[in-house]
């Protein structure tokens, strides 16, 4: 059971290194003119040359004993897909592929936060906090707990 499973160290972001960070021009009243519109995400995902590189930067920073880049995602802890910021380092983090929660795993938890904004479930401030402070307790909450 999903509720029964425990991170590891890698899991979640360092919060002094990855803190989250927002999109500024997605706000709760614009939202079906944004991030609900179709494609949203590929008009504001920045460069793989970027992300490559900030990945390997911040392997070293997070003292990973893994520093293969390609164990990892450079993933956005406030997703793209609710307006989190697409640039912000502190917004970016070298997410393991290889652990228990990893990359897909909160992949699926993204897409299902999405889907609860864009239909009016849940407030958008409220799922990027929930993911902000802790995105495994967000997982647990979304997708293993009662229904919303």
């Amino acid at each position: 059971m999903f509720a029964e499973q425990l991170s590891i160290a890698g899991d979640m972001p360092e919060a002094t290194l990855t803190s989250g960070a927002i999109n500024p021009a997605v706000t709760q009243q614009n939202i079906d003119s944004t991030i609900c519109v179709r494609g949203y995400t590929k008009t504001v995902r920045p460069p793989a040359h970027y992300t490559n590189k900030l990945k390997k930067i911040q392997i070293i920073q997070y003292g990973y004993a893994d520093t293969n880049p390609k164990h990892y995602e450079e993933d956005h802890l406030i997703p793209l897909s609710i307006g989190g910021s697409p640039s912000d380092p502190q917004n970016l983090w070298p997410q393991s592929r290889l652990s228990e929660w990893n990359a897909q795993k909160k992949d699926v938890l993204e897409f299902r936060i999405y889907k609860l904004v864009c239909d009016g479930l849940v407030p958008l401030d409220e799922a990027r906090s929930a993911i902000a402070q802790n995105w495994i307790d967000a997982y647990k909450r979304y997708l293993v707990g009662p229904p919303i």
